[in-house]
């Protein structure tokens, strides 16, 4: 079995990668004397202040600890006992996340099948006809997954018509941004274009796949749905005693675009490896590269080949599809490394 020193730079996920010198920095500034727990200290007020800063002036930043309690706690503020998510087929909440949805909201998710990851409107209005049928569950939440779990991005525009659709039928839009930063830096745009000035409701904002460590956030644009989130947190499992050190990583993510940078270099590593798969043959891409996320469809022999030495997802095993993902780490000599790799392999 292979152990960690004997794998090159890994391509898996940016879930691998360590944490980005500028957090260390602003965990360690927290690591000073005592402060209040539970969020009462000046790191949480800070960030606070940030996301009002950058998402809008009724938007309320709560910190937690990870992506999916991140949407539990926002997916809860909308849903009731007999409720339901439309989501498309292949998002993180119907397909990697244990059923968390199901077994700890006690809702139905209502899958949509897509070929590109994106839901549009006329995927929302066609599972809205058992609305008021008591046989059936209520679609109270849409949920959209920015960045997609298929490495696409909604434009601010598709998020839009997504929201129209959604409150036009009297349900909310949630949405999973575990890697925002990186639709938005492919996009072009600030965060607040592709969540407040969209129509989101209620988002998660990621910061661990781009250079943070265990720090996430729930942030809330609808002023009804704030006043409940202490309490969903708290029941959630989601409330950090030494929330300080969370805060401040959100803190320096959203300072001087910090969050861009991170994203827009992982971006660009990916685009490298794209454009460097172009000759080598029997490999092609699945899906468009729009973020940090690289989808191959690679002959059997190659991918068992670069299996034992490099590690990565198949994410389709029996279509050849393979998941290669960089970070704010992966460097130019690591993307060119593995199209060496790549190309000895469909050599042989």
């Amino acid at each position: 079995m292979l152990t960690d020193s004997m794998y090159p730079k890994s391509f898996a996920s940016d879930n691998h990668a360590g944490v980005h010198p500028t957090i260390l920095e602003a965990i360690a500034s927290a690591n000073h004397g005592d402060a209040p727990a539970y969020g009462d200290d000046s790191w949480t007020s800070a960030f606070e202040d940030k996301a009002k800063e950058v998402f809008g002036a009724e938007a309320e930043g709560f910190a937690v600890l990870n992506g999916a309690g991140a949407n539990m706690v926002g997916l809860a503020l909308m849903l009731g006992r007999y409720d339901a998510i439309l989501c498309a087929d292949s998002a993180h909440i119907a397909t990697h996340e244990a059923g968390a949805s199901e077994r700890l909201l006690g809702v139905k998710l209502m899958t949509i099948p897509t070929e590109d990851g994106k839901l549009r409107p006329e995927d929302i209005k066609s599972r809205l006809g058992g609305i008021g049928n008591p046989h059936e569950s209520q679609p109270t939440v849409v949920s959209i997954s920015q960045v997609t779990e298929l490495g696409t991005c909604y434009s601010p525009a598709e998020i839009a018509a997504v929201a129209e659709a959604a409150h036009e039928s009297g349900l909310r839009l949630h949405m999973d941004g575990a890697r925002l930063a990186n639709a938005a830096a492919f996009l072009d745009c600030d965060l607040k274009a592709i969540t407040t000035d969209a129509g989101v409701d209620v988002f998660s904002f990621g910061g661990t796949k781009n250079g943070a460590l265990a720090a996430e956030a729930v942030v809330v644009l609808d002023p009804s749905l704030a006043p409940a989130v202490p309490f969903l947190r708290r029941q959630s499992l989601q409330l950090a005693s030494k929330m300080r050190f969370i805060s401040a990583q959100l803190s320096a993510l959203l300072t001087n675009d910090l969050w861009r940078e991170n994203a827009s270099h992982a971006n660009k590593m990916a685009a490298r490896l794209a454009d460097g798969l172009a000759d080598v043959p029997g490999v092609s891409l699945a899906h468009p590269v729009q973020s940090n996320a690289v989808f191959a469809v690679l002959p059997p022999a190659v991918a068992e080949t670069l299996g034992g030495r490099y590690l990565f997802h198949y994410w389709n095993e029996q279509a050849g599809i393979v998941r290669w993902m960089t970070a704010f780490d992966t460097t130019p000599e690591n993307v060119d490394d593995f199209l060496d790799d790549i190309r000895k392999a469909a050599a042989a």
